[in-house]
């Protein structure tokens, strides 16, 4: 489901991972990529980037500032142990000024 914010917003992109016991687990490489309605990606690898900030076991967040109107999206993903992938669209509305 996308969210909707205004140009200029910071917004929390969050990511948790899990076991197949739904147990919150750290994978072993855990991404972040972002693209902006341009269609530049960005791409946060956690433990190199430090935007990628880890909150607590299995649940880490990066903040991206909106600078565009449009349609932006975010992906989370993670290889080796606690394999997943989930990504979100948010929608910037434009200034009225």
């Amino acid at each position: 489901m996308a969210n909707t914010y205004d140009l200029g917003d910071l917004v929390r992109a969050s990511g948790v991972f899990t076991d197949s016991d739904d147990a919150d687990t750290d994978p072993t490489v855990v991404v972040c990529k972002y693209r902006t309605p341009a269609a530049v990606t960005t791409t946060l690898t956690y433990g190199t980037d430090a935007e990628v900030v880890q909150d607590s076991t299995g649940h880490y967040h990066v903040d991206i500032s909106l600078t565009a109107s449009g349609d932006w999206y975010y992906r989370w993903e993670s290889t080796g142990t606690g394999q997943a992938a989930e990504e979100e669209r948010i929608i910037v509305e434009s200034s009225k000024f």
